[in-house]
């Protein structure tokens, strides 16, 4: 399946009296960018850049859409097998499948291919618990009934790596469902989990449906080995969830985490990304207005954190006249 499907729209009004020759229109091009759950701030993500693209499509021809996906994973997977045009995924995610280090990208499954566009809100891996399963640290998660993210997602790897970094296996939980985002808060408030876990930007409709609905509490992921895995690896870092955001905690909750990011892959003609790229950065405002998580964002941040796989060169060129890269 080609990345972008191409048509051609001509047309030409001949009158008698001119002779006038109207001009061919733009050529048209369907762009598909992969998101995350529809709770998620991934689908924020593509439908608020797809908004944007699709402001400009008299003039660039480039119309966008951005359907709900499995996330991280399954949006680099489908980049490379050319069924999406771009893609969010966590930094972590863009940093194994550039590299192939690890065992959803080994082998034929690297995406060397794989292009960075630039970076987006920061995402907390967050755990919430139900009050009554007394879990007050993750080491409390042991033997509970817990959902640890839907296949192809950022937080099931994230997850994995976790358990690793703490000599864990999915063992060592009563239950490892794999729900959906969308599916998860209701579990937790029909008793079917005792915690789910969620990498995402904050404020998040999905924990704030589980901490409104059943009597919960965020549980710090924090400790040594949390300590070794931000240490050495370059794209986590510390994170903190601010306390008062979500009923049932107070106080500030630690925990480390991913950026998201946007990517695509090198087989995309560089001015369908520049035209991407312009339309979310010429209207910067409006896109920091479309969510909370996107309040603080900064253009030069976005440009040189969190991105791990080299810049599509149709983004380079943006951002050299801009002048935030040289």
């Amino acid at each position: 399946m080609n990345l972008i499907k191409t048509f051609t729209a001509a047309f030409t009004l001949a009158t008698l009296a001119t002779g006038v020759q109207a001009q061919s229109a733009p050529e048209e091009k369907f762009i598909t960018i992969g998101t995350g759950g529809q709770t998620g701030v991934y689908y924020v993500v593509g439908q608020s850049i797809c908004r944007l693209v699709n402001r400009d499509t008299a003039t660039t021809g480039i119309k966008c859409t951005a359907p709900s996906t499995g996330g991280s994973v399954a949006n680099v997977n489908a980049i490379k097998a050319g069924d999406m045009t771009m893609g969010v995924a966590q930094s972590d995610i863009q940093y194994h499948a550039y590299n192939g280090d690890t065992p959803e990208f080994e082998g034929d499954k690297k995406f060397d291919k794989e292009r960075a566009i630039f970076s987006v809100h920061p995402e907390p891996f967050t755990v919430v618990a139900r009050k009554d399963a007394n879990i007050a640290t993750f080491d409390d998660l042991k033997g509970k009934r817990v959902n640890v993210g839907n296949p192809g997602s950022g937080q099931l790897a994230t997850m994995q790596v976790v358990l690793d970094a703490k000599g864990w296996t999915m063992g060592d939980f009563a239950l490892a469902s794999e729900l959906k985002p969308a599916e998860q808060s209701a579990a937790l408030g029909d008793n079917k989990v005792d915690a789910i876990v969620y990498t995402v930007g904050h404020p998040n409709g999905s924990i704030q449906e589980a901490t409104s609905t059943v009597e919960a509490n965020l549980v710090p992921v924090e400790g040594p080995e949390i300590d070794k895995l931000v240490e050495e690896n370059p794209y986590y870092a510390k994170a903190v969830i601010p306390g008062g955001m979500y009923a049932g905690t107070d106080a500030d909750t630690n925990t480390f985490g991913v950026k998201a990011t946007f990517v695509t892959s090198a087989d995309v003609p560089d001015d369908v990304v520049y035209e991407v790229v312009k339309a979310v950065f010429d209207n910067f405002d409006r896109f920091k207005g479309l969510h909370p998580a996107f309040a603080n964002l900064t253009p030069e941040a976005m440009v040189a954190e969190g991105n791990s796989a080299p810049l599509h060169p149709g983004a380079e060129k943006y951002y050299k006249e801009q002048g935030w890269i040289q």
